[in-house]
């Protein structure tokens, strides 16, 4: 029942924010800016596939809309916080998922960001831990070398068609 009503929710601010019957000041930035920049980034990361189950970080409620934060930091410039929350607290791939928070967010994202991903506080027993790595650019750089892990991350953040 969350499902259906979280995608009413995210349905229901797509049409109004499309149609412009949103409220705030869209065009000078500010809050109404901040929140359509939240709903984009959240429209892009919702489709990203668990690494182990055959569903959705959305379907599976690791991402909420409520988990994405945007502050704009300077002239067309936004800071994102992702604070995600894994099925257990002590999922195995927590890290892998914050990467492919990541990566997607750094291909598709079409404005000029600064990205922090956490893990929700209390969600992970090592969530300190895996906060610092998928946060540490060098660390997910040498993740994305490694091309079994690259693999992996293509399949989670690559669109079914």
């Amino acid at each position: 029942m969350s499902l259906v009503s979280g995608l009413l929710s995210h349905t229901l601010g797509r049409v109004l924010w499309l149609s412009g019957l949103h409220s705030g000041y869209h065009a000078q930035g500010g809050p109404a800016m901040e929140q359509d920049r939240a709903l984009e980034v959240y429209d892009i990361i919702r489709t990203i596939r668990d690494p182990e189950k055959p569903n959705t970080l959305e379907e599976l409620e690791v991402v909420t809309e409520n988990c994405v934060e945007v502050h704009e930091i300077g002239e067309d410039e936004y800071l994102v916080i992702i604070r995600f929350t894994p099925t257990v607290p002590h999922c195995s791939l927590a890290t892998l998922i914050g990467l492919c928070l990541r990566i997607k967010l750094q291909r598709c994202l079409p404005f000029k960001h600064k990205l922090e991903i956490y893990i929700s506080e209390g969600a992970h027993s090592t969530e300190e831990d895996i906060n610092k790595q998928i946060n540490d650019k060098e660390r997910v750089a040498a993740a994305m070398e490694n091309p079994n892990l690259r693999e992996i991350v293509e399949q989670c953040v690559t669109e079914p068609d």
